[in-house]
């Protein structure tokens, strides 16, 4: 009935990196900053090890959520069947096949669990009744328990649909796509289990006496927002190196920006629901989170992500030839990414300085080390497989896709 989609319609020359592109240098760009960041990260956190395990915090936490988002956005695609996305759906698995280095990246944290969480230290619920009562939840033998349940699970995943799709690239079996599909909606309620209670573990715990039931869905929205955000920049730079510019047009940008903008009104929706809740009721065990982001110098930090994150994106986001321009919607794009990692700051960095923001350069070498593995490993993996997949059975209607 379709036999447009029955055949290969793009050649593997045709979407590869050929070799003495400048991207196939990205394995060696992110090990030297890698190397860099952690030498730096040895020698500045040395004398300050309180300061270093919250910068790695954060630097973790911010590539760990694109490479959630990037596995919530292919298995979306395969649970909507959705058309349009295919020929960037390698993308988002070249993101999220970065978890299992993610969890590697992890390790580090687990040396300065006492830095970063008071619920850890010995004795700490001896003298707090509410910290006792959490106790049963909040004790590191489970904690560690659940962190190896989150890395499996997402791991597991992420690598049965990379290889999936990557193995459809050489037999072109159609039965693929559907067992993916079939296995997309149950993947999808997993990985929203647990990356909501690794939200709690990892950042609302950092100050256990806070209550929320909505922080799992506001991390989440974050960190799809922040995929497609770093997305929209990438599928630009494709482009403009000649890599993609046959096979990703306006259409497929002009998609791409209806997601991020969309999904930015939604992180805010999420975001002012759960502050207008809390403040509204008034109760202490909510409020105090709130209560040091909106004094001293963090209340130009919220003001920036309510601006910048949300009325500033809104408005520029909203015009259709925005979307359909490269350079306008990577502009969008970088501002919005920038945005989520400020917004992972706003999360985590009050717990440690709740008199007011204080950058340190031990921030900057964190980035450095984190984004340089997660960049070195992905730009490894590029260079190893085609930029979209080649024999999905759908491919020829996505490269033919039109916005109506």
């Amino acid at each position: 009935m379709h036999p447009e989609r029955d055949r290969v319609a793009l050649r593997p020359e045709q979407v590869t990196i050929p070799p003495g592109h400048p991207w196939n240098r990205l394995p060696a760009i992110g090990g030297a900053a890698a190397v860099l960041g952690i030498a730096a990260c040895a020698i500045l956190g040395a004398g300050n090890p309180k300061q270093f395990f919250f910068s790695w915090l954060v630097a973790f936490l911010f590539f760990l959520s694109l490479a959630l988002g990037a596995l919530f956005f292919v298995l979306i695609q395969y649970a909507t069947q959705g058309g349009w996305g295919i020929v960037l759906r390698r993308l988002g698995e070249t993101v999220f096949a970065m978890l299992p280095v993610m969890a590697a990246l992890f390790l580090p944290l687990l040396l300065g669990l006492g830095h970063l969480y008071s619920w850890s230290v010995a004795g700490a619920a001896e003298h707090d009744a509410l910290l006792r009562w959490k106790a049963p939840y909040l004790n590191v033998p489970f904690f560690l328990i659940r962190a190896v349940l989150y890395f499996g699970s997402w791991s597991a995943i992420a690598l049965f649909y990379y290889f999936g799709s990557r193995g459809q690239d050489e037999t072109g079996d159609p039965a693929v796509s559907a067992r993916l599909r079939r296995l997309a909606g149950p993947s999808i309620i997993v990985l929203g289990l647990t990356q909501s209670f690794a939200s709690i573990d990892w950042i609302m715990s950092l100050t256990p006496h806070w209550y929320s039931t909505m922080f799992g869905v506001y991390f989440f929205a974050g960190s799809f927002v922040g995929f497609i955000a770093l997305l929209s920049v990438v599928v630009v730079a494709m482009r403009g190196a000649g890599l993609l510019d046959t096979v990703v047009s306006a259409e497929h940008l002009q998609d791409v920006g209806k997601m991020l903008f969309a999904f930015t009104a939604f992180w805010a929706y999420i975001g002012f629901s759960q502050f207008f809740l809390m403040w509204y009721a008034n109760l202490p065990e909510e409020t105090i989170w709130y209560k040091t982001r909106i004094e001293g110098s963090w209340l130009p930090v919220s003001l920036m992500l309510l601006v910048g994150h949300f009325v500033a994106p809104f408005f520029y986001l909203m015009g259709r030839a925005v979307k359909r321009k490269g350079a306008t919607l990577a502009v969008g794009g970088a501002w919005l990414l920038a945005m989520h990692f400020l917004d992972i700051y706003w999360q985590v960095m009050p717990t440690l300085h709740p008199e007011g923001i204080r950058p340190s350069v031990l921030d900057l070498a964190a980035l450095v080390a984190v984004g340089g593995c997660f960049v070195g490993a992905a730009g490894w993996l590029v260079r190893r497989q085609a930029l979209v997949p080649l024999r999905d059975p759908r491919l020829a209607e996505s490269l033919a896709f039109e916005n109506v």
